[in-house]
């Protein structure tokens, strides 16, 4: 495959001879002499066509003596993550006399680099004979992104003349959620020192599964005293109980129009996504079993319960094909059909946006259907540009316009969620940046007070 590629590179290489910069110049400084030529002696206009041949024929020798392209690589990883840095590299190598410059552009996915091109000045190797030139991509968006071509341009000594190859790549590299959170040291050092632990193991006095009994001992707390089998026994036994496991958690992701819209660079269905990941994360390391579910205009996906840590990836594959729909989401279908597949009661968590109360008014009404048969908690992101409109100094009458209306824009938005508040939903508001870290805690919290099962 390396052969060929060589031989298609050096074929190419052979075709396209192209004036630089610097040529340009040269032919706009030539100009002026051909302009003074034909005024002051017009029977030497010859002279001018000549100047433009001979600076035909010294781009088209530089270019030849700029060697050819011998070989060409590009490494990027085949799986990356949204928001995160990946390293592009890309190599040349040229047979011949070197060239004086040399760069590579690149035609991508927009989700790679803005307006679909990347460009990279190549710069020689020290330790070796190629020129090396890499940067980084911060994709913007989930899904599959397609490399589709490179191009390839090389100077000559003189820098007159350049070369140039392009090459069709046909490069896919899958974009997945953003996993950060969960691999963070923070995260870590969490399970290891939090009751649930890296292992589940029996948590005795708390919850409400009975796990045995024992002797009544002073400093007990007398409600746990079993009166029948203290009877029986004619001595005082307290129940131990052990702390409810296998509770299930249904992550539902809005995929419409308000999630698609970017909070500081990214999408907010990827901000949801990673924190609801690393929440699962925590709660298959707490015994409980977890489970996605996307929709938009009609439901898009809803995976199995998983039941176990080791099966993680499960879950980020699903959450990589949450798509992203520039329509208002379907509270009312979504809903309607997330409830008839669920049999037990669970922890339903909603991430969703929305603009106004009437956008709101359907969500709203669905979810207070929803939480009559489950747990609901409501997490959205704290809008931080509406934030920043409201408290900017009113320094003129335009500005004082957008603080009133971002002003009126938030208050409204408080109302919404007192209404869902008054209707038994926990609502969760913060800046994007803790909303992971917060959600984890309201889950344990939640947990604990066993009301879900």
């Amino acid at each position: 495959m390396r052969l060929v590629r060589s031989l298609a590179a050096r074929l190419r290489s052979l075709l396209i001879v192209a004036p630089t910069e610097r040529a340009a110049w040269a032919a706009a400084a030539l100009a002026p002499v051909a302009v003074v030529i034909a005024a002051t002696a017009p029977g030497a206009w010859v002279a001018a066509p000549l100047l433009a041949l001979a600076l035909l024929a010294l781009i088209i020798a530089d270019g030849l003596a700029s060697g050819r392209l011998a070989d060409w690589d590009i490494r990027i990883a085949d799986d990356i993550e949204v928001g995160q840095p990946a390293t592009l590299a890309v190599a040349a190598r040229f047979a011949g006399r070197q060239p004086r410059r040399a760069e590579a552009a690149l035609a991508c996915d927009p989700r790679l680099a803005a307006d679909g091109r990347i460009a990279l000045a190549l710069a020689p190797d020290p330790l070796g004979d190629d020129w090396k030139a890499q940067t980084t991509l911060t994709p913007t968006r989930r899904g599959t992104a397609l490399v589709e071509r490179v191009w390839v341009r090389w100077e000559g000594p003189l820098g007159l003349g350049a070369r140039q190859a392009d090459f069709a790549l046909d490069r896919r590299v899958r974009i997945w959620p953003d996993l950060s959170p969960v691999r963070s040291p923070d995260m870590q050092t969490f399970l290891r020192n939090a009751q649930i632990g890296l292992i589940n193991r029996r948590i005795r006095g708390e919850g409400t599964q009975f796990e045995a009994l024992s002797e009544y001992e002073p400093g007990m707390d007398r409600r746990r005293i079993d009166w029948k089998a203290s009877a029986r026994h004619t001595r005082l036994f307290a129940r131990e109980n052990e702390s409810e496991r296998n509770n299930q958690i249904v992550f539902a992701f809005d995929c419409g129009q308000a999630m698609c819209e970017p909070v500081d660079g990214l999408p907010r269905i990827d901000r949801a996504v990673s924190a609801a990941l690393a929440c699962a994360y925590v709660a298959l390391k707490g015994g409980d079993r977890v489970a996605l579910f996307g929709f938009a205009r009609r439901p898009q996906i809803m995976t199995p319960f998983i039941t176990d840590a080791r099966a993680f990836h499960r879950l980020q594959s699903a959450a990589g094909g949450l798509d992203y729909e520039p329509a208002e989401a379907n509270f009312t279908l979504a809903l309607a059909t997330l409830t008839a597949k669920l049999k037990r009661r669970s922890l339903v968590v909603v991430f969703s946006d929305f603009t106004d109360p009437t956008a709101a008014e359907l969500m709203v009404e669905s979810l207070g259907r929803l939480v009559g048969k489950h747990l609901v908690l409501f997490v959205t992101m704290a809008d931080s540009e509406v934030e920043a409109l409201v408290a900017a100094p009113p320094a003129d009458i335009a500005t004082l316009a957008r603080s009133v209306t971002a002003d009126s824009l938030a208050q409204q938005r408080k109302l919404v969620l007192t209404r869902l508040r008054r209707l038994g939903i926990d609502v969760l508001e913060a800046p994007w940046q803790s909303i992971g870290p917060q959600l984890i805690d309201r889950y344990l919290a939640v947990r604990s007070s066993e009301a879900i099962g």
